[in-house]
């Protein structure tokens, strides 16, 4: 793992990656001397992706597809500006039910924030996006890369997202946010590597489906959102890193949402394994 420079040359730069509450990742995949770059996610804002591809000197022309894991807005925000930056046709792979709308937090005092629309199918096109909708999993990347689709739950103790609602002919619902899913991955002599979003589907689940799907269960790394913040999921933080401690992974990279308690006990646990990821890490597997 590689962390940005501070430095620009010999001088201090007079700007710095901005930090958000939101993920984005950018992968991209080597092979017989070619690369293909795919985009995961846009960030909470409008301002943070864009910014950060300035500072860290990525061509946003590069990527060749797009997938997201979920349509809350710190997954979505920063979609259009990147839509314009790339400035053509492009694929963008995700689930039928991101774009149900309107979709709601509601808070233990009963308030219910609504969470902003992002993902219009009218906008979308308009920018030349081909929208793959799809339930089930999707390959992409001439086959290298699998989008798992909806991720089967056959956890107990993985329940979702507390509060989230989503209104259906006027009527409002628990959201089971069946738009979450996730990448995987196969790494030569390595193994799976599978990279989530949020993981609203839960990320024990999100590992089950992803060996299920490839069919075998050597796991090599495991990256991206957990879902393990804030006191509905403290209490499941030690069966969740129970249940992940039997795959054994050699890397593991909780970010984004995990929370800081759940990110300590990763640390302590998987010792060898865990890399603290920070805005603009840039992470090699190979």
């Amino acid at each position: 793992m590689k962390r940005p420079s501070l430095v620009k040359g010999d001088e201090v730069p007079r700007d710095a990656l901005v930090a958000e509450h939101g993920l984005s990742l950018l992968i991209t995949l080597y092979q017989n001397g070619e690369s293909h770059t795919l985009l995961m996610d846009t960030g909470h804002t409008e301002i943070g992706v864009p910014h950060n591809m300035d500072r860290l000197g990525i061509n946003p022309k590069e990527i060749e597809i797009i997938v997201m894991s979920h349509a809350h807005q710190d997954h979505t925000g920063a979609l259009y500006p990147v839509l314009d930056r790339i400035g053509g046709p492009i694929p963008m792979v995700l689930h039928p039910d991101a774009f149900m709308f309107p979709r709601f937090k509601e808070l233990p005092d009963g308030r219910k924030l609504r969470f902003p629309r992002n993902l219009v199918r009218e906008d979308l096109e308009a920018r030349n996006v081909q929208v793959i909708e799809s339930r089930e999993p999707t390959l992409i990347m001439d086959g290298h890369v699998l989008v798992t689709g909806e991720v089967e739950r056959t956890t107990g103790f993985e329940k979702g997202l507390p509060g989230a609602l989503v209104e259906k002919d006027g009527k409002l619902e628990k959201d089971p946010m069946t738009d979450d899913q996730s990448l995987v991955l196969l790494l030569k002599g390595r193994g799976l590597v599978i990279i989530s979003g949020c993981s609203h589907a839960g990320i024990v689940n999100t590992v089950r489906y992803s060996k299920k799907l490839a069919g075998m269960e050597k796991v090599y790394a495991i990256l991206g959102g957990f879902h393990l913040t804030g006191p509905p999921f403290e209490p499941i933080i030690d069966r969740t890193i129970k249940e992940l401690k039997q795959d054994d992974p050699e890397v593991i990279v909780p970010m984004h949402c995990t929370g800081w308690k759940a990110i300590q006990q990763v640390s302590d646990v998987f010792s060898d394994a865990f890399v603290l990821n920070s805005v603009g890490s840039k992470i090699t597997l190979s």
